[in-house]
């Protein structure tokens, strides 16, 4: 294990991050970058697990050979360099060539998640203008109420609409020769749309130089290694999917996996045993449903997992607890947004010290600050957002959203809009969303505290907190809890789980109100959406006048 320090210092990193890329930053490909590369000899880029059972599994040659052919298909559909193809399907392996081929010819990937309805899709789709979708015949209803939908590829059956190209039909009439168009490390491979955690979605382009940061974070923070087997649970739908469950690992020459099911406790189970993974990366969400399961998912799982990461949302110091005392392993939390990747993490792969409730270290090529409104740089022990120093990043990639102002640039900083605070060892603690902070009778509260809190109660699943306007109090702490099985909503609970935040916390830090939910109001990706519980709440007031 290399120390975290040292490499920060040095220029090492950046050095061999270059080299691995082979050359130039004028002449990139990334189909040649996570594919040609490794395309030789037997080794795995994709295992694929079907929710029947049906399993299959795929080498870097066979992808080429396949990537190649979709390539050659665009191509002679008039798809050129810059052009936008977009993908609605499963984690299945023709996602997988879909990606590949659109990057091998120079055109750009943008992925849509399958949960989406047909005015989210066409939303995105405004955003990019792409030229073609491919979908499975599962997701191809929905573009029929998608207006100006671009021109169609179906996987699977033959395609009930006559216009629809069937995707293994036009693979199977092109050659397997491909020539990869090399472009200059700004030019875009993915253009993403940002989650909605805060408000609508905004489109932004991924320039090629990111394939650098994204093998530093597998490498560094993941610490992915040669012999591991990895299982990132993120869709590649969305950017965590996306950036590090397909363009990381691939990038390294190292197999990634795809379950082509829902998640469940008894899949999860399934796929960690059946594959051998000592590798895992996911969201809070997807540990915490583990954890209620108890017994079930940890005698199955205890002593397989090497290494596990948390992404997508603070970890709980709860979840970090029950994983090391139920499992033997230490999960580390990893924080990061669509438009920088992932830049502040606790890395499995680099020495240093892990503080609870902290999110770590500015990963290696980024200098990360907590700015005050002034946007000064603050020291340790006060509030600020969490910003990224563009001039002193070299691996920072964003240049801000496409077609539309950027209004979270504020000179050399990008501003994250997440209020954090610096340790005295350097590390950096979450503290919230600049719209989620609780102001009451004068207090600042972090809503992650409280929902923290309130978890490390065997009755709570989940929960999300938010400040309730109030005339006395400015506002009032509102807590809303999913319950575990089998405690049922009563005053009496209510009243216990006040008491237990109270003790955890401060006296002015519990929820003075709390409603028993069945479920929180999330993006696509499980990002809770504290606002949409907060205009409710507006609502609901102005309602009763």
């Amino acid at each position: 294990m290399r120390d975290y320090e040292h490499v920060v210092e040095s220029f090492d990193y950046l050095q061999s991050a270059t080299q691995d890329l082979h050359g130039e930053l004028t002449a990139l490909n990334a189909c040649v970058e996570c594919c040609d590369r490794h395309a030789h000899g037997e080794a795995v880029a994709l295992y694929c697990e079907a929710q029947d059972g049906h399993a299959e599994r795929y080498r870097f040659r066979d992808l080429q050979r396949q990537a190649a052919r979709f390539g050659n298909f665009l191509r002679e559909q008039g798809v050129k360099p810059g052009d936008r193809v977009a993908g609605l399907m499963p984690r299945t392996v023709e996602l997988l060539i879909a990606i590949l081929g659109t990057w091998r010819i120079g055109a750009v990937y943008q992925p849509l998640f399958t949960a989406f309805g047909p005015k989210a899709i066409e939303q995105r789709l405004n955003c990019s203008n792409a030229r073609w979708i491919v979908t499975d015949p599962h997701n191809r209803p929905k573009l029929d109420d998608v207006t100006d939908c671009p021109s169609i590829v179906v996987t699977g059956g033959a395609p009930q609409n006559p216009a629809d190209h069937h995707f293994w039909s036009a693979l199977n009439r092109q050659a397997d020769d491909c020539a990869p168009v090399l472009l200059d490390a700004s030019a875009p491979f993915l253009l993403m749309c940002t989650s909605g955690t805060t408000g609508p979605a905004k489109p932004l382009e991924v320039p090629l130089s990111a394939i650098l940061a994204f093998k530093g974070y597998m490498r560094d923070a993941i610490d992915l290694r040669a012999d591991d087997r990895f299982w990132n649970l993120a869709d590649p739908g969305w950017a965590y999917g996306l950036y590090y469950a397909v363009t990381g690992p691939l990038a390294c020459g190292y197999a990634t996996l795809f379950y082509d099911g829902p998640f469940t406790v008894e899949s999860t189970r399934h796929i960690i045993a059946k594959y051998a993974i000592n590798n895992l990366a996911g969201s809070p969400t997807a540990y915490r449903f583990l954890i209620a399961a108890g017994a079930e998912f940890a005698d199955a799982v205890r002593g397989r997992l090497r290494a596990v990461s948390s992404a997508g949302e603070p970890l709980n110091p709860q979840v970090v607890r029950w994983f090391a005392e139920q499992l033997g392993v230490v999960i580390h939390d990893h924080y990061g947004q669509t438009e920088i990747g992932m830049v502040l993490c606790n890395h499995h792969g680099l020495r240093h010290p892990v503080r609870e409730g902290s999110a770590g270290y500015a990963v290696p090529g980024y200098r990360i600050v907590v700015l005050d409104k002034a946007h000064r740089e603050l020291p340790a022990g006060q509030p600020g957002v969490l910003a990224v120093d563009r001039e002193r990043s070299p691996l920072c990639w964003f240049d801000g959203y496409l077609g539309m102002p950027t209004q979270a640039f504020a000179g050399r900083y990008y501003l994250s809009g997440d209020i954090v605070e610096l340790n005295d060892d350097g590390s950096i603690s979450f503290v919230g969303r600049n719209d989620d902070l609780i102001t009451t009778s004068g207090y600042r509260v972090g809503p992650f505290d409280v929902e923290s809190a309130l978890i490390e109660h065997p009755a709570v699943v989940e929960a999300a907190v938010i400040g309730k306007p109030d005339p006395q109090r400015t506002e009032l702490i509102k807590a809303f809890v999913v319950l575990n099985t089998p405690y049922l909503p009563s005053p009496e609970l209510a009243e216990e789980l006040r008491l237990h935040v109270r003790q955890r916390l401060a006296a002015h830090a519990y929820p003075r109100e709390m409603e028993f939910v069945d479920h929180l109001p999330k993006t696509p990706s499980g990002k809770l959406q504290r606002f949409i519980l907060r205009n409710q709440e507006i609502a609901k007031q102005q309602a009763l006048g």
